[in-house]
């Protein structure tokens, strides 16, 4: 019986979402505690996978068990297991053509941004700390020229293609990209939608919107870091511990979102 799960994790602890022999990751957390339980093996997709540090409050995984098995007991066993760091929200009967990955038509991602002169040690794990003031302002108009359907090789770690292939297309659509802040406390939150991102594509559009906002860059530059298709061009990665995946559309509605929606 093919299954889908939500899940949250805080991504501090994992060298990422994917199974990895040797290190820590979210998957084979997963895998392990939903093997023991379930009694056979079990091998989660992901909507999204993550890089290590980055947290997720809406991912969506598939996978398949045995089909009788009892999917509150299972969830209580996992959480049990994996808790606080990972917890399987909920779970629920899918097609059997469902894959968390494959049948997703959209993700929404949030980044937060601390921009303040002083840290704070309760946002240090889930929020980048810029001491300098920021134009809120130009982000918002920079993040507005990537919106709509473009090459975003600039922002993007380019896979290497395989033996007699053609290179990977890097070419994406996004849906929504703005700013959010700042509240009393200096936190800045960035929200993007889109049908797809390519390998840190995110974390690498929030490094260069943060150099606009420190007058590094200008805002009407954006078009023309998009049309170098130069990872060059564009501005050094975000840190991972600010970025959350926060929502995965699918053809029948939003998958799973954070209380309150997104």
């Amino acid at each position: 019986m093919r299954v889908r799960g939500a899940v949250a994790y805080d991504g501090s602890p994992f060298h990422g979402f994917a199974a990895n022999d040797g290190v820590r990751t979210v998957a084979g957390d997963l895998n392990e505690a939903l093997s023991r339980v379930a009694g056979v093996p079990v091998a989660v997709t992901c909507a999204g996978r993550t890089d290590r540090g980055v947290h997720a409050v809406g991912q969506v995984v598939s996978f398949d068990l045995p089909d009788d098995a009892d999917f509150d007991r299972i969830r209580r066993s996992v959480n049990r297991q994996c808790g606080p760091a990972v917890v399987l929200c909920s779970l629920e009967p899918a097609g059997d053509d469902f894959d968390a990955r494959f049948s997703a038509t959209g993700r929404r991602y949030r980044y937060r941004v601390l921009a303040r002169q002083d840290p704070d040690p309760f946002l240090a794990a889930t929020a980048w700390h810029v001491a300098a003031p920021l134009d809120v302002a130009a982000m918002q108009e920079a993040a507005g020229h990537l919106v709509g359907e473009h090459d975003f090789a600039s922002f993007c770690r380019r896979p290497k293609p395989a033996v007699d292939e053609p290179e990977p297309s890097l070419v994406r659509r996004i849906e929504e990209a703005s700013w959010e802040g700042p509240d009393v406390d200096g936190l800045l939150v960035f929200e993007v939608s889109a049908t797809a991102f390519c390998h840190q594509m995110v974390r690498s559009i929030v490094g260069t919107l943060v150099e606009v906002g420190r007058g590094r860059r200008p805002a009407a530059g954006m078009p023309d870091v998009l049309a170098a298709r130069d990872r060059h061009a564009a501005g050094e990665p975000a840190p991972p511990h600010g970025l959350t995946l926060w929502a995965v559309r699918y053809p029948e509605g939003w998958g799973v979102s954070a209380p309150g929606g997104a």
